[in-house]
């Protein structure tokens, strides 16, 4: 299967699992996993959420922001991963003056 990313349009989704402002995401989800490539503006957030079925994989495209992850605050720029583990909590966070532009994969478990 190929997805086609560049030719899809983005869903914008206000107030993401909570979050400040907007999430823009080209998104592909077959019922059980999910896949997509999505932009935070500065001062957006996604929302804290714990993964309670599923896991999830972000890898950072271009931008830096942080990561909120079981209370710890860590920063994340262009080319660093953060993994969520299923039972944790997580929240993406763009603090900067850029765009956060990242992938993601949250395949059920």
């Amino acid at each position: 299967m190929i997805l086609d990313f560049k030719n899809t349009v983005p869903t914008v989704i206000p107030n993401f699992k909570g979050g400040e402002k907007y999430i823009s995401a080209k998104m592909n989800f077959d019922g059980k996993n999910r896949i997509l490539h999505g932009s935070l503006v500065p001062g957006a957030t996604i929302g804290l959420h714990k993964h309670e079925t599923n896991s999830e994989i972000i890898y950072i495209l271009s931008g830096k922001g942080k990561v909120l992850y079981d209370g710890e605050e860590l920063e994340i720029s262009e080319g660093m991963v953060h993994y969520c583990p299923k039972g944790h909590t997580h929240s993406l966070i763009n603090d900067s003056e850029c765009d956060l532009v990242f992938f993601a994969v949250v395949p059920e478990q």
